[in-house]
């Protein structure tokens, strides 16, 4: 009798317990609560509208309704998967809101069961907006995680490519999968993701730029250590690769690790051009980037400095342009660089076509004026506007800001010893590459340390004749892509 009586009384609370989670759902005005007291078997629907679809409700849920006689017959008879039987209170609080409906039969000591019914509104797919190529497929990713994750398999059809799903965030509930393909991903690499993933304590994920901020090697570096793309193809040839892909529920956007940097400064378009074609794309693409950084620097050091660099015949252009310029070189520079971001940063926040028109109208209204009214010189502005150009040439947008915020401590370091500061700026940003990680693997690979092979897709990409395996410092488990063949073999017209 004692015995029984505990397990009594620890059911009890259980039951109650549940309840008052289902009542404290009940104070959302979205929550619906429909009580059928009269009929063959009373019962309780509840369940959120606004994030329901009706039509599941009536066309398969209700009809049911009318014809079983308990919970067991009801599950047998709805044709949806994944219908949940409620245990504990948390059932309810967790899957209510993602777009459950909840069925519990008032004369049953059944807790009731949860069955899923959320509406499926996403967009179609469409073209990729910031990673835009000329060739190549045209679909990108969409806020929904099963969408992407077909995206992903229509492109790997293997048994071997595995997705596993796990839920972050107390106040989100977000769904993030991560995928890899088995017997190639480096097993290192997928636990190192797993546990970090695992580990991660927040409330609410709202993108994947979330989850590749908190799971970064550095968090104070400004360079990206985890690679965002919207584009599915380059997240299939990654995964072929042997690295790792994360996708997160209600995200247009993938990521890919560990990456390198090579990788931010290279396009998946890259490989669908001639490889002559190709890699003088990747060397111009270098060259701006640098010139992007240093050319603003080497003018406030040279005029601060070293005047005895300047040309004969570029110095009286010089003398002439600065003739009637009050501010010295540095806030001069200032001046047009801060410019030259507030347009952008203008141009990205206001809509689409209003944005277009401040950017062009502004920069030349403002630029001529600048000139005009004796505050800035010609050829800098001349060189600010082409570095700003050489800045749009980066392919990945984190990287961009990256390269954006850089120039400005190269700015202040010209100004205040120079060429010698530059260098030393410089020599700074190679040391902090050098000791860089992405997922616990080198960010300056296969530059350093150095893989002989691998230099073989960095600044020059050979054809894919030579590209038969696999980059090591992916670590991949099967390093062999393809077979190349040792010869060739040439056959006259008449054959």
């Amino acid at each position: 009798m004692k015995k029984g009586s505990n397990k009594k009384s620890e059911k009890k609370p259980e039951i109650t317990t549940i309840r008052e989670a289902f009542d404290s759902l009940r104070k959302s005005t979205d929550f619906v609560f429909y009580k059928k007291e009269h009929g063959k078997v009373p019962y309780v629907i509840s369940y959120f509208s606004s994030i329901v679809d009706a039509e599941v409700i009536h066309q398969y849920i209700l009809p049911n309704l009318l014809q079983i006689s308990d919970l067991e017959e009801l599950k047998s008879k709805i044709p949806i998967e994944e219908i949940i039987d409620v245990t504990s209170p948390k059932d309810l609080t967790e899957k209510l809101p993602s777009g459950y409906v909840y069925i519990y039969f008032t004369d049953s000591d059944h807790h009731g069961v949860l069955i899923p019914a959320m509406k499926n509104e996403n967009r179609s797919i469409s073209p990729p907006e910031v990673e835009f190529s000329v060739v190549g497929p045209k679909e990108s990713f969409v806020e929904s995680l099963d969408t992407n994750i077909y995206l992903i398999r229509k492109r790997l059809p293997i048994d071997s490519l595995r997705v596993e799903k796990i839920t972050i965030g107390d106040l989100s509930n977000t769904g993030v999968a991560y995928l890899y393909i088995e017997g190639i991903a480096d097993e290192e690499n997928v636990n190192t993701l797993k546990q970090r993933l695992n580990e991660i304590d927040f409330d609410a994920i709202g993108d994947t730029a979330y989850i590749s901020q908190i799971i970064a090697d550095n968090q104070r570096s400004p360079f990206p250590q985890i690679l965002d793309t919207e584009r599915p193809d380059r997240v299939a040839t990654a995964l072929a690769e042997g690295k790792l892909a994360i996708l997160v529920d209600r995200s247009p956007h993938a990521l890919i690790g560990p990456t390198t940097f090579n990788e931010s400064i290279s396009t998946f378009e890259d490989y669908l051009l001639n490889w002559y074609a190709a890699s003088f794309i990747r060397i111009v693409r270098i060259a701006s980037i640098a010139f992007s950084i240093l050319i603003t620097p080497i003018y406030v050091a040279t005029l601060t400095y070293h005047y005895e660099l300047i040309p004969k015949d570029l110095l009286a252009t010089l003398i002439t342009s600065r003739r009637a310029i009050p501010l010295p070189p540095i806030l001069e520079a200032l001046f047009l660089e801060l410019t030259i971001e507030l347009l952008r940063e203008a141009g990205a926040r206001l809509p689409t076509k209003v944005g277009q028109t401040i950017g062009i109208v502004g920069g030349i209204v403002i630029g001529t004026a600048s000139v005009e009214a004796g505050l800035t010189s010609n050829v800098l502005l001349i060189m600010v506007a082409l570095a700003a150009l050489a800045s749009f040439t980066t392919p990945t947008y984190q990287f961009g800001n990256t390269i954006r915020l850089i120039r400005f401590p190269f700015l202040f370091f010209a100004h205040a010893w120079g060429l010698i500061g530059i260098v030393l700026c410089f020599s700074f940003l190679a040391g902090h590459l050098l000791q860089l990680t992405s997922l616990g693997r080198p960010y300056l690979e296969p530059f350093y340390p150095t893989r002989v092979r691998d230099l073989k897709d960095t600044i020059i990409r050979l054809p894919f004749s030579k590209l038969s395996r696999r980059p090591v410092h992916n670590h991949p488990e099967q390093k062999k892509r393809f077979s190349p063949k040792d010869e060739k073999v040439h056959r006259d017209i008449d054959e």
